[in-house]
């Protein structure tokens, strides 16, 4: 060649090389970020047992982390689906379809299950189990939009024991997600995923590690006269479990080895198992080993199942957040350890809070009340003034739905019995105000409490009537508690940043679960999700 040529083509090439390397150039990214959300934690159980708290858990969260301590659900109904799916996708039922854990399909005439899908079968486990997937919810979430950014090059787990805690983060294009099986025992999945289990899995499942934890039953962590922030242990508002003689300590585990697999859900064990299986697949799986975010969704299920049966000034809840503060010491070690201390990104939320359980807050002179599950009066008042027995269709999330069909084969006005129901309603001494669903701008509330129920209806998937109990006021038993209310003890929540990127700190504005994913968006420069409707919280990343 010409030797001008030839310098020519050097000259060329080595203007053409540094653009050829600024697009392998990888952008500024954690390599992984974990998401953990604890099914039913109230934001002031991080300071309710501060000071029994080890230095590295829940308080080197605060004081490493960046806390935004007035963080909020903006909807109503403040339940464990809907908590999941809006934390992801960074929207609200009234979009993204997850009103609740369940709702009444009128043109199926029953019932459906928030990640049910006949469609698909269970991988592992118990093949009659009913087969899961996200289908039902309609947005993408944070889980979606990272893999999309990356060409599907990042890889997404979800895992919890309750399986919509494990599908709904996880989101539409997961690599996999994984639920416990109590009737057999393992961690299973869906066809919706895979044809078969991994050999990682199916490793982790043959150890029976839940029969490891029975034999340990349950007492407390420390003598049981220094749980000084809780009430005094064995109340007859406590339930009990199946197993156990009586609702107090301790809870003899130990004599269901090998059979009763369900029962590790409802004891701090859960948790520690859960996290347990995430450290396998974090191993097995390589997250957070190459130039691709991974995002490893983890929903810790048990100290819902715990609270909703004990209460959440139960010992049983002190002991499990207690434990809890351990096991997440010992799993930030973990990840510093495979991961890389500031390499990764953490964020822990809950999907709602939880009430106080009536006779705890009546022994203290507090109004509270648990209403019976049943026809309402209202109800009762409909059929002996119309003569059909089954006017209300179905109920579900505090709204019913009217049996249109019944309504207009008796031909009867629809407008009238919607509004003789919502009159009767509102005559009830524990209901603070029902109203048309279809006019939720009229309803008589402040503009804030209007607006979640607004956000919290779906207007395919909602009922005609909702009705808004009084504060503490809800359906269920005389024994444990319960949430789902727009009230402060169900929506509001903790949310605490820590990791890549995070700089110690805390605030007070207010914020909400939808911001998460928006603020996700943000630091990952990834798009946000397709029915977002959060914002950007940008002290968290200033």
């Amino acid at each position: 060649m010409n030797p001008k040529k030839m310098l020519l083509a050097f000259s060329l090439l080595a203007l053409t090389f540094p653009s050829l390397q600024a697009q392998k150039t990888t952008l500024n990214r954690p390599k992984l970020v974990v998401g953990v959300m604890v099914d039913q934690m109230r934001w002031d159980f991080l300071y309710r047992y501060y000071d029994r708290y080890s230095e590295n858990g829940f308080k080197r969260l605060l004081r490493e982390g960046f806390a935004c301590e007035n963080t909020f659900i903006p909807y109503a109904q403040t339940v464990t689906a809907a908590g999941h799916a809006s934390v992801y996708t960074g929207s609200v039922p009234a979009i993204n379809g997850i009103m609740g854990n369940e709702w009444y399909d009128r043109s199926l005439g029953r019932t459906v299950y928030c990640v049910e899908d006949p469609t698909e079968k269970t991988v592992g486990g118990n093949e009659k189990a009913m087969a899961m997937s996200p289908r039902n919810m309609w947005a993408t979430s944070i889980t979606d939009e990272m893999r999309l950014a990356t060409n599907f090059k990042s890889k997404v787990i979800g895992i919890a024991i309750k399986d919509r805690g494990g599908i709904l983060p996880a989101g539409h294009s997961a690599n996999a997600a994984y639920w416990y099986d109590g009737s057999s025992g393992s961690w299973v999945s869906s066809t919706y995923y895979m044809n078969e289990l991994p050999v990682w899995v199916n490793s982790f499942n043959s150890r029976k590690l839940v029969d490891s934890f029975y034999r340990m039953d349950w007492n407390t962590l420390y003598p049981i006269n220094s749980y000084v922030q809780s009430d005094a242990d064995d109340k007859p508002y406590e339930g009990k479990s199946s197993y156990d003689p009586k609702p107090g300590f301790p809870h003899l585990l130990s004599a269901q080895v090998g059979k009763n697999y369900n029962a590790i859900s409802s004891t701090p064990h859960g948790p520690t198992y859960t996290l347990e299986f995430a450290k396998s697949a974090l191993l097995s799986e390589e997250l957070g080993k190459d130039e691709f975010t991974d995002f490893l969704a983890l929903s810790l299920s048990s100290p819902d199942y715990i609270g909703h049966q004990y209460g959440p000034n139960s010992v049983e809840i002190e002991d499990a957040y207690l434990r809890l503060d351990k096991d997440l010491a010992q799993f930030f070690a973990f990840l510093d350890a495979k991961v890389g201390k500031g390499q990764y990104l953490f964020f822990i939320t809950a999907d709602h809070g939880v009430a106080h359980t009536p006779g705890f807050l009546k022994e203290h002179k507090i109004p509270a009340s648990v209403i019976p599950y049943g026809k309402s009066a209202a109800e009762n008042a409909a059929i002996a003034k119309f003569g059909l027995k089954n006017i209300v269709e179905a109920s579900d999330n505090y709204q019913l739905y009217l049996n249109y069909k019944t309504i207009d084969s008796a031909k009867l006005d629809l407008e009238l019995v919607r509004k003789f129901i919502i009159d009767e309603l509102n005559k009830d001494p524990n209901v603070l105000l029902a109203f048309d669903n279809r006019n939720i701008s009229a309803a008589n509330i402040p503009l804030g409490a209007k607006e979640m129920f607004i956000k919290g209806y779906n207007a395919k998937r909602g009922g005609d009537i909702q009705i808004i109990l009084k504060p503490q006021f809800f359906y269920g038993l005389q024994t444990g508690t319960t949430h789902g209310t727009w009230y402060p003890y169900d929506a509001h929540i903790p949310l605490v940043w820590m990791g890549w990127g995070i700089k110690p700190g805390k605030m007070y504005r207010e914020t909400y679960m939808t911001d998460i994913a928006a603020t996700l968006a943000a630091i990952l420069k990834i798009q946000m999700p397709n029915g977002c409707v959060g914002k950007v919280i940008e002290e968290v990343i200033k």
